[in-house]
């Protein structure tokens, strides 16, 4: 009863207060009628108090993203499944599920009853025009009389969570070059590079392809044999972002370090996609990611700005990393010390692509030095053989990608980029 007195709305202690006001007034001025008004008025919320503090509905919740990860911009679906396990039908419930801000207004839907091991379920959209991991819910039900005197707040605990990434913009097909090292279990040498007569053959397996039927050998050992599975290549390469406040310009989702972060997902996505084995590095140290877009994605998610003011870190990973046969940066405004630290990573069969954020473009005159530092970081750079590419303030990264493209030879062939 307790409980449902602290559940009175502010309806509800109108009535109170109404009805006490009534007994006052009857008392004071000897009306009978009055008292009687003044006792139906208080009875009425406090009924409703007693009905809802001794419901005992029994729900089960369950909540549904489609998909979990989404680009900025985009829609999901949330869809919420609500289970009424008693064998009593509900009263009227008012449901309301958490959002975080970036995700727009809270929805609330009202459901007038549900029947005994009845089911509902119902769907609303979300999305965000900024990245993140965004957690939806728990899940509040709110239980009400029919005359709205009396509210009563239950939650549930679960939570789900949606990522929001960076947009990822297909990117032109152009020649890059990484390392090659071997991958898979299988060890033996590809037949393109050995030779027809060098290919260490096994015997026919039930299943096996005629079109690797090996017949100098199937002559010489009397039995069918086969080649073995040529070795699977994987070219290996970093990603390096610079994530230095001081480094960008302007603010929100089109400032310059929300482009280089769009600029990151798409490269790394468009060469995963082509099997380059990438890691990511920012100006704080490497991060440890699985080879594969979508762990890139959900890290470049939730990257910020660092309070960092070198590269240092940065390319002190990739110079311990090694192996990097392909290394490409997206770069905000760079100072000689750090394009020179940069520049140095480039040598050998190493093919180096800086991607150059133009940031004197996002805030014109706000820095008269963001000219001349772009025009120097791209000079040391380039003379120490990286390919450079400026990418201004609103341009596609589709657009001056084919500057990254440049014919080289490399062992066992180029890795070339395809669209994402």
């Amino acid at each position: 009863m307790t409980a449902g007195l602290r559940a009175l709305t502010p309806r509800g202690r109108s009535f109170l207060a109404s009805g006490v006001a009534a007994l006052l007034c009857a008392f004071f001025f000897g009306e009978h009628d009055l008292l009687r008004v003044g006792v139906l008025i208080i009875a009425l919320p406090l009924l409703a108090a007693m009905v809802v503090a001794r419901t005992r509905y029994r729900l089960g919740c369950a909540r549904r993203l489609s998909p979990t990860r989404v680009a900025v911009g985009n829609e999901a679906t949330v869809t919420l499944r609500l289970e009424n396990v008693t064998r009593l039908p509900t009263g009227l419930l008012l449901i309301e599920d958490a959002l975080q801000y970036a995700l727009g207004a809270r929805p609330r839907f009202v459901l007038d009853r549900v029947e005994p091991r009845g089911v509902r379920e119902i769907d609303y959209k979300v999305r965000s025009d900024l990245r993140g991991r965004f957690a939806i819910g728990p899940l509040s039900v709110r239980i009400t009389d029919p005359f709205g005197l009396v509210e009563l707040t239950r939650s549930f605990t679960i939570t789900d969570t949606l990522v929001v990434t960076p947009v990822v913009e297909a990117l032109p097909r152009v020649p890059l070059s990484g390392e090659w090292a071997g991958g898979g279990e299988s060890r033996t040498r590809s037949v393109a590079v050995a030779g027809d007569d060098d290919v260490a053959p096994r015997e026919y397996r039930h299943g096996d392809d005629l079109r690797r039927v090996h017949w100098r050998s199937t002559a010489r050992y009397g039995e069918l044999m086969v080649r073995r599975e040529e070795q699977q290549w994987q070219s290996r390469g970093a990603l390096l972002l610079d994530t230095r406040r001081h480094a960008h310009r302007g603010e929100g989702p089109r400032s310059s370090f929300e482009t280089a972060v769009s600029a990151a997902a798409s490269i790394g996505v468009h060469l995963a996609r082509e099997g380059l084995g990438l890691r990511l590095v920012t100006d704080l140290g490497p991060q440890h990611l699985p080879d594969d877009g979508g762990a890139l994605l959900d890290a470049l998610a939730v990257v910020r700005e660092s309070a960092a003011r070198s590269l240092e870190m940065g390319v002190g990973a990739l110079r311990q990393g090694g192996g990097d046969g392909l290394i490409v940066a997206v770069l905000g405004a760079l100072d000689e010390t750090d394009a020179r630290a940069l520049a140095r990573l480039r040598h050998g069969g190493v093919t180096a692509v800086a991607v150059l954020l133009d940031v004197a473009t996002w805030r014109p005159g706000a820095l008269d030095g963001d000219e001349e530092t772009v025009r120097n970081a791209e000079a040391v750079l380039a003379a120490a053989g990286w390919r450079v590419v400026r990418l201004p303030a609103g341009v596609p990264l589709a657009a001056v990608w084919p500057q990254a493209g440049r014919s080289q030879v490399t062992a066992p062939g180029p890795i070339t980029g395809g669209a994402a």
